[in-house]
């Protein structure tokens, strides 16, 4: 009796991941008619549109960022409908064809686009602009670039790859400088600019203030940024141009140091703004007060100065730490160095220039003193060969030993107490309360989060295309990958607080989130797949959709997207154009 053999099946996985999200939001943007408008598909030869390729590289940036070569491979393991591609094509997500639609995306009118972009991102998400905030980072190179060296490709100006000043601490890297606005809700990236490597943040206020006026429509939002913006010519602008802004007074100033000095006997009116609990069970709150200063800028402008108990604390512990580094300088390593035989010390000059130099690497000059003393050691030896006798010569010899003995200022140390914990901010708004101008600069941190996102999770840094025009290209590829992350970090924290839920258990072991981040919610859904069983035909026996957590189903509704999205094929979002 013959019994039949086993029908051989075929199971094809595709990934689904974090893609259905990004396309969410992808199609709320708007993004699929403005690269289509902007990026328009101008050759019939063109095998893919300039629009899908580029959708499929934000989508890649915004979830896992690989190189332009590794493209077409990340792309061949995800649903195709979901990226925007017909079965097949994302073997066609080759490098070449990428550098060249980011070629067309440079030669695109791209300040267009992007007004257009965050006009209706605005507009569609309601994103409250009454407070931007301003901040710039850098982003390293390897390589020369010696063709990036600033002026004109085919008529468009672009910044020039050089050494410069590194926030990345890489002052043996090339870089550019990547200058970002973004709102005061939920830090959402408003514009963003590339300037030259060597760029400083004090010329850049005026045109960046100037870009987001023409975009929001009105001068009257509050403008923040760090202590580059309290330059006369970029206060003066905004001033006169009818805004607002808020600026760290920096230290060199005179008006620091006389109000420092005006606190050694007079007892400002702090107000306190803030209070938090301590870091741990026992430790005391953090308190922020803050007070007006009794005189303006010299160009007139409030100061409002706060104090902030916990950097009060610092401040002391730090002053303690470099006092006690630099007596340990002077009485341990420049006493054995003394003290050594071999001493190359044997000046007063080189001793002085020893301490000078030992106090000034604990960077405590203020408060150690020190003083050198010399005296002289005599010795004697024979003055010719031969046995002592009786008639036996001597040569008196003298040689100079040096101490160094260091001491503490007690009275700088006591006046510098005084102002611990002590920091000015400068505005021309006469009409905010300090608690709330110390509110408002207290957001600028979360733009920081933005340059992680950009530099850490998105990989921007360092750069290794080739090409100026694709460098800029990709950067705005970068910032609507941002975009779409912050996005989706808004909508989801202002949907836990609609719902009243305090924590959302993202992190391992099930642990609390109260501000869940677009990366750890990509980690979530990454290994989600879809699986269909084909016969020997090719004919689909069988689909295997994704069985999704509890969790997982939380987030999509927080998200506002159906769990259709991934549990039923048909209802799979067509593409992200």
């Amino acid at each position: 009796m013959n019994t039949p053999g086993p029908v051989p099946f075929t199971l094809a996985s595709r990934r689904l991941g974090a893609v259905p999200l990004v396309a969410h939001f992808a199609r709320r943007i708007g993004l699929p008619g403005l690269l289509d408008r902007w990026v328009p598909p101008d050759d019939a030869r063109l095998a893919l549109d300039p629009a899908t390729v580029l959708s499929v590289v934000v989508a890649n940036l915004c979830i896992e960022h690989r190189p332009l070569y590794a493209l077409g491979e990340w792309a061949a393991a995800y649903e195709p409908a979901l990226l925007g591609l017909a079965g097949g094509q994302a073997g066609l997500l080759n490098d070449d064809r990428a550098g060249r639609m980011l070629d067309r995306l440079f030669l695109a009118d791209r300040g267009s686009l992007l007004t257009e972009l965050m006009t209706g991102v605005i507009t569609e998400f309601g994103i409250d602009c009454s407070r931007l905030h301003n901040d710039s980072t850098s982003v390293s190179v390897h390589g020369a670039y010696q063709a990036a060296g600033g002026g004109e490709v085919a008529g468009v100006p672009t910044p020039s790859i050089t050494f410069g000043h590194s926030k990345d601490h890489r002052p043996d890297l090339k870089q550019l400088v990547y200058i970002l606005t973004v709102s005061g809700d939920h830090a959402v990236p408003v514009i963003y600019r590339l300037a030259d490597g060597n760029t400083s943040d004090d010329p850049t206020h005026i045109p960046t203030w100037d870009q987001l006026v023409k975009l929001t429509g009105s001068a009257g939002f509050l403008y923040v940024a760090d202590c580059k913006l309290a330059s006369e010519d970029a206060m003066r602008h905004i001033d006169r141009g009818g805004g607002r802004f808020i600026t760290v007074l920096p230290r060199s100033r005179k008006e620091d140091a006389a109000f420092r000095a005006w606190m050694q006997d007079h007892q400002p009116d702090w107000a306190e703004a803030d209070r938090e609990p301590g870091a741990r069970i026992g430790d005391p709150d953090q308190v922020w007060s803050a007070c007006e200063a009794p005189w303006p800028s010299a160009e007139g402008y409030r100061i409002v100065w706060v104090h902030d108990s916990g950097k009060q604390a610092r401040d002391a512990a730090t002053r303690a730490r470099r006092i006690e580094k630099a007596v340990a300088a002077i009485e341990d390593d420049l006493a054995a160095r003394l003290a050594s035989p071999r001493s190359r010390l044997r000046t007063a000059a080189a001793v002085h220039a020893a301490a000078r130099d030992a106090i000034a690497g604990a960077d405590a000059t203020r408060w150690v003193r020190y003083a050198v003393h010399e005296k002289t050691n005599e010795s004697y030896r024979q003055a010719g060969p031969g046995r002592p006798g009786p008639d036996t010569a001597y040569r008196r010899i003298e040689k100079k030993a040096f101490q160094v003995t260091c001491d503490v200022d007690t009275t700088r140390v006591a006046c510098d107490a005084v102002s611990d914990g002590c920091w000015p901010l400068l505005t021309n708004d006469k009409d905010m309360t300090g608690a709330q101008v110390l509110a408002a600069y207290r957001y600028q941190p979360n733009l920081e989060r933005r340059h992680h996102l950009l530099k850490g999770i998105q990989d921007a840094a360092p750069i290794w295309i080739k090409t100026i025009p694709r460098i800029e290209a990709i950067f705005l590829c970068h910032f609507i990958a941002l975009l779409i992350s912050a996005l989706i970090e808004r909508q989801i924290r202002t949907a836990m607080q609609t719902a009243g839920i305090a924590r959302l258990a993202t992190y391992p072991e099930f642990r609390g989130c109260a501000a869940p981040t677009a990366d750890r919610i990509f980690e979530i859904f990454t290994h989600l797949q879809r699986h269909e069983l084909y016969d020997q035909a090719g004919t689909l026996v069988q689909t295997f959709r994704p069985e999704l957590t509890p969790l997982q189903l939380k987030i999509l509704e927080l998200l506002d997207i159906p769990a259709t999205a991934y549990t039923r094929t048909a209802a799979l979002p067509a593409a992200i154009r």
